[in-house]
């Protein structure tokens, strides 16, 4: 099965932690910073996405769901269909915060800001 960008389904998480994500301009605007996976639903919760900071100094963290990432080989890097302002305006926390008590707090408040539809419903 291929992706909506017609990428195959599958690649290594390794492959996808540090990619750059782009706003639809080709501004980057972060990075991935890791990649949270749902253990009971088989499938990922939302990756997290790191920007703001000075190396790694202030930097905020943002659950986003996989869904809204899509890699554009022209750019090399992942393209969400939001700006910088709304990412920033988005829930954020520190990585470890973002996977506390499962994660699901934090999932749930991603897919309902991004409007996305829930995987596990």
């Amino acid at each position: 099965m291929t992706t909506l960008s017609g990428h195959t389904a599958a690649i290594r998480a390794s492959r996808v932690i540090g990619t750059d994500v782009k706003d639809q301009t080709g501004k980057t605007i972060g990075k991935i910073e890791d990649v949270v996976l749902d253990k009971t639903d088989n499938a990922i919760m939302f990756a997290v996405i790191g920007f703001g900071g000075f190396l790694g100094i202030g930097e905020k963290f943002h659950p986003v769901p996989w869904a809204v990432l899509d890699f554009n080989p022209e750019y090399d890097a992942y393209v969400v269909p939001y700006t910088k302002e709304q990412l920033e305006a988005a829930p954020h926390d520190s990585i470890s915060e973002l996977t506390r008590e499962d994660g699901r707090a934090h999932r749930d408040q991603a897919y309902d800001y991004y409007k996305v539809p829930r995987y596990w419903n």
